[in-house]
C-alpha cells in the first residue's frame, strides 16, 4: 500500500464531532508499537476572558491539500505507517474537540515528533481559521505558530510565505523535544500545496 493510501484526513461540516476512536483505530496495526495522538479542544478562558464557544472556517479544498503536503513532509522526516487527521468546522462548544491528529510507527519516538510536527504546521500553515466567542464579544484569532513564521509584522502578507504556500523541508536539528529532535521547516514560496 503506497504511503498515500494510509493517509486519513477530513475536515468535518458543522455539527459532525470528532470521532476520536475512529481515527486511533485508523492508524492502528499489528507492526506498530506507537500510536502518538494530539486532541485539541475548546477551553473556557482566554487571557481572562470567558470562551462560550469557537467557530471554524476554512477553505476546504486547500486545506486538504495542504495537510497532504505535510504528511508527505512528515514521512519523509519519520518512519510512519499511518496518519489521521481531522478537523472540525463551525461551532465548538467548551470541553468539544476540534482538532485530533493520529500517527502510528514502529517506535515511540517518530510517532511522537511527527505528531508534534504535523499539528504544530496544520496551525501554522493550513488554510482554517478560528473565531473566538466570548461572553462579551467575539474575535478572529492568529494561532501563535502562524504569527511566529512573520519575522516582521510590518510586511504585508503577500510578501510574506502564504497559507501552506511552498513545499515543506524538514531538517532534523539538535534540541530538547519529547524525543531529543526538533524540525525545522524551510518554506519555498514559489510553490503551492500540491
Amino acid at each position: 500500500m503506497a504511503d498515500e493510501e494510509r493517509d486519513l484526513i477530513e475536515i468535518l461540516e458543522e455539527n459532525k464531532p470528532i470521532d476520536t476512536n475512529k481515527y486511533t483505530r485508523y492508524v492502528r496495526s499489528p507492526k506498530c508499537g506507537a500510536i502518538a495522538t494530539f486532541e485539541g479542544t475548546t477551553r473556557d478562558t482566554f487571557e481572562g476572558k470567558e470562551v462560550l464557544e469557537l467557530k471554524y472556517e476554512a477553505y476546504v479544498p486547500m486545506a486538504i491539500r495542504c495537510l497532504k503536503s505535510l504528511c508527505s513532509s512528515a514521512r519523509a522526516s519519520w518512519d510512519i505507517h499511518s496518519i489521521a487527521v481531522a478537523h472540525c468546522l463551525g461551532t465548538v462548544p467548551v470541553g468539544e474537540t476540534s482538532v485530533f491528529v493520529a500517527i502510528s510507527s514502529v517506535h515511540r519516538a517518530d510517532a511522537l515528533d511527527a505528531c508534534k510536527f504535523l499539528i504544530d504546521e496544520l496551525k501554522a500553515s493550513v488554510p482554517i481559521w478560528k473565531k473566538e466567542v466570548y461572553t462579551n464579544g467575539e474575535v478572529w484569532k492568529e494561532n501563535k505558530e502562524f504569527i511566529e513564521r512573520i519575522p516582521d509584522l510590518g510586511k504585508t502578507l503577500h510578501d510574506q510565505a502564504g497559507a501552506c504556500s511552498g513545499k515543506k523541508e524538514v531538517e532534523a536539528r539538535e534540541r530538547k523535544s519529547c524525543c531529543g529532535t526538533k524540525v525545522k521547516v524551510n518554506d519555498e514560496t514559489s510553490d503551492s500545496c500540491s
